[in-house]
């Protein structure tokens, strides 16, 4: 397969380099556990019209459809062991996802923080920025290939790293609320709220080390609904709803 040219930037485009956050839940679909194919599918199409608008992309997705370190470390696994198997079980949805994106032509490489060279390639800050300079989305897995740093923190780490503009947090619902809105209707969703804010309400947008990494950069987290078909190209583009936490 040829190498694809360069995409050209768009005068549309608010960001020119962003790291898009998915939990591994996300690509369950309706199910209760593993990957649902059409799901990656439809997200990968949503990755792929942002990237045909020149934006360069880096991806991290959480393990927890295959495994978390947490849960298994609550059933009486030691911790280190348990983090280290959601690790790979982030590699296992990167692939998927780096499948579901060649596919459409979408030129991709999974870059793992654990060595493991017969499938991926192992992180190298430089290598991996000169793939994005040439169109290429860069999944980053195997968190940060610490236990006890969840794919938030990785993910912080990565786009500070890659010098990305935002971090784009695809979630349930389109933004932060005072209150989970599926059981609260009077939940308040904010339009944007400050780092600390977000730290002293404990609004679980991400973990705590990834908020204050995110504000000790000043680096925007744009949090969305990742089920709202054209969402992710939209808020690049101005519109849609989500929240903004920053400074």
């Amino acid at each position: 397969m040829s190498e694809q040219a360069e995409p050209e930037k768009t005068p549309e485009t608010k960001y020119n380099r962003v790291l898009l956050k998915i939990s591994g839940e996300a690509l369950m679909g309706d199910q209760g556990y593993g990957l649902h194919p059409p799901t990656v599918a439809r997200i990968a199409q949503e990755v792929q019209s942002v990237h045909d608008m020149g934006v360069e992309i880096c991806m991290v997705i959480g393990g927890g459809n295959i495994f978390r370190g947490l849960q298994g470390s609550a059933q009486g696994m030691e911790r280190t062991t348990a983090d280290y198997m959601g690790m790979l079980g982030t590699v296992m949805n990167a692939l998927a996802m780096q499948s579901a994106l060649e596919s459409l032509a979408v030129h991709t490489r999974v870059i793992s923080a654990i060595p493991m060279d017969q499938v991926c390639e192992p992180y190298i800050r430089r290598r991996a920025v000169r793939h994005l300079e040439k169109g290429r989305v860069c999944i980053f897995a195997a968190g940060t290939g610490n236990p006890y740093f969840t794919t938030d923190t990785a993910a912080t780490l990565r786009a500070n790293e890659m010098a990305c503009e935002a971090i784009f947090k695809g979630t349930k619902v389109d933004g932060v609320y005072d209150k989970d809105p599926e059981e609260f209707p009077d939940a308040k969703r904010f339009d944007r709220i400050s780092y600390d804010e977000v730290l002293a309400k404990h609004l679980g947008v991400m973990d705590a080390s990834a908020i204050a990494l995110a504000r000790d950069n000043n680096l925007p987290i744009i949090v969305f609904a990742l089920d709202a078909e054209g969402g992710f190209k939209g808020i690049l583009q101005g519109k849609g709803t989500y929240t903004i936490v920053g400074n």
